[in-house]
């Protein structure tokens, strides 16, 4: 049986790497530093997975993640492999991180600048200016103690939980911050309401709930505020672009149009995949397919998939991709544009799970950073999106019509321009869609919600006991999701892979 066939028939170290998302380029790229010959299966015709891009009419649209921070995650990868990274990849840091626009007209931009935030939010919101800058600081020196462990160590090695000493970790962190939601944190720290929302907002970057959430999550604005905001040249896809590159140039292989039907295994060790009715074995087998999916297609594991099942998943995404015939020069390249009820809002998404009247809008137009080359010239590409509740059978053709109208309305508002006959060309992503061509479990962007005081700790690990030889990356797992902590997972991974094989070696 092919279940049987022992890998010493591989005469090097292979690995296979199950989808070309962010974290499965950056897996790719390490094992092939590490000495693997690498292969990276992926269903699609193209990679990056939600970090994709296409073009209609003369506008370019980033079709997923459209912040860019902690590009020392990306530098480190072109470090590793030697190469220099400009010759891939070039960048700025951005002046304002956001423009936020409040229902009653009242306009904050977020200068990455930490000390002309403070004298903005002070002068837009009437918040104590010390009192934020005092609030970046403690939410940077956390994450430097904390913070760090979580994104750099998996949660579920004792060897590396003590090498990281979570122990001196979690005692140089307050109470409030493991114990206490993200809300109630900042509703106690801010005398506006704006300001508190402002600040729960960074909730919706694991795709989670402020009023629920740990406040640990309150870190994120640290690395927004105090680490800085930037754009790559091009747009998003340029992340994508550079790491496809980078991995070919390491001599990585790449199947297209592949898609991986099931995991071979014996005697609980992984042996290789099966793939277009073909087996292709490897010494290691690296999934960056949603762990829901792995479990449930890839293993045929009912039990483990159900168990996964249970935990409640991130919020999706509604995303209207317009190309709008007109500038607005009050908009930048990122823009919020908030709900007035905060609190119904997550409620809508996460309680009710359904569409919510009156939705923050998020705009993303990358045109602003490259007028005339990533739109036609004297228009922009307006990448809209409305956080949504992950897909479990709603009617999302209505939703899709409730939420444009409502989107419609809102920005028009705002901008005291009706945008609707602005809109010269559309394309819609709903959470169907996204599970279709992301293999993302209910299409939730972000996998597991992080609503509760363990939620770090209930992720999924990079590893399983159960098979060894098999590992795991992705927004899906241990640290979550988001570009950076993509990146990170893969580099969590490869250690544990560096080890194993090590291990080996000496037995």
């Amino acid at each position: 049986m092919v279940e049987s066939q022992s890998t010493s028939q591989v005469s090097t170290p292979q690995a296979i790497v199950i989808g070309s998302g962010v974290a499965g380029l950056a897996s790719a790229i390490r094992l092939a530093v590490q000495g693997f010959e690498v292969h990276v299966f992926e269903k699609n015709d193209y990679p990056g997975g939600k970090l994709s891009h296409f073009e209609m009419n003369g506008y370019q649209f980033d079709a997923g993640p459209s912040l860019f921070t902690q590009p020392q995650y990306i530098e480190a990868l072109f470090k590793l492999a030697n190469e220099p990274i400009e010759d891939y990849f070039n960048y700025r840091s951005l002046p304002i991180a956001f423009n936020y626009f409040y229902e009653d007209g009242t306009v904050v931009n977020a200068f990455t600048d930490v000390s002309r935030f403070a004298i903005e939010i002070k002068e837009k919101l009437g918040e104590d200016e010390n009192n934020v800058l005092q609030y970046l600081y403690e939410n940077g020196r956390i994450y430097d103690s904390i913070g760090k462990v979580f994104v750099n160590h998996s949660l579920h090695k004792c060897a590396t939980l003590v090498k990281a000493n979570i122990i001196a970790a979690f005692k140089a962190s307050k109470a409030k911050y493991l114990f206490k939601t993200m809300h109630s944190v900042n509703e106690k720290r801010f005398s506006n309401a704006k300001t508190v929302q402002f600040f729960n907002r960074y909730a919706t970057y694991n795709g989670s709930n402020p009023y629920q959430a740990p406040s640990m999550l309150n870190l994120i604005s640290h690395l927004e505020h105090n680490e800085g905001t930037f754009f790559p040249a091009g747009g998003m896809i340029s992340i994508t672009n550079a790491l496809y590159k980078l991995a070919l140039n390491k001599g990585v292989t790449f199947h297209f149009g592949t898609p991986v039907q099931r995991v071979i295994r014996h005697n609980n060790e992984v042996k290789g995949v099966v793939a277009n009715n073909e087996n292709h074995y490897a010494n290691v087998v690296v999934s960056n397919l949603d762990v829901y999916f792995t479990y449930k297609q890839l293993l045929n594991d009912g039990r483990k998939s159900k168990k996964i099942a249970k935990q409640e998943r991130s919020s999706s995404a509604l995303v209207f991709y317009w190309g709008i015939k007109k500038n607005f020069p009050e908009l930048g390249l990122h823009n919020i544009l908030f709900s007035n009820d905060y609190k119904a809002e997550f409620d809508a998404l996460f309680r009710m799970k359904t569409c919510y009247r009156d939705p923050t809008v998020y705009i993303n137009i990358t045109s602003k950073c490259e007028p005339g080359i990533l739109a036609p010239e004297g228009k922009e590409n307006w990448f809209v999106m409305v956080n949504a509740p992950a897909n479990g059978g709603q009617d999302w053709e209505a939703f899709k019509q409730q939420y444009r109208q409502a989107v419609i309305q809102k920005v028009s508002r705002i901008l005291r321009v009706d945008i609707e006959p602005l809109i010269e060309v559309e394309e819609v992503l709903d959470p169907v869609l996204i599970e279709n061509r992301t293999a993302s479990y209910m299409g939730s962007l972000y996998g597991a919600s992080s609503n509760s005081k363990l939620a770090a700790f209930l992720r999924h690990p990079n590893f399983t006991n159960s098979i060894k030889g098999l590992y795991f990356v992705g927004g899906s797992v241990h640290p979550g999701g988001g570009i950076p902590l993509c990146l990170q997972s893969a580099k969590i991974m490869t250690e544990m892979v560096g080890k194993d094989f090590s291990r080996k070696k000496r037995h």
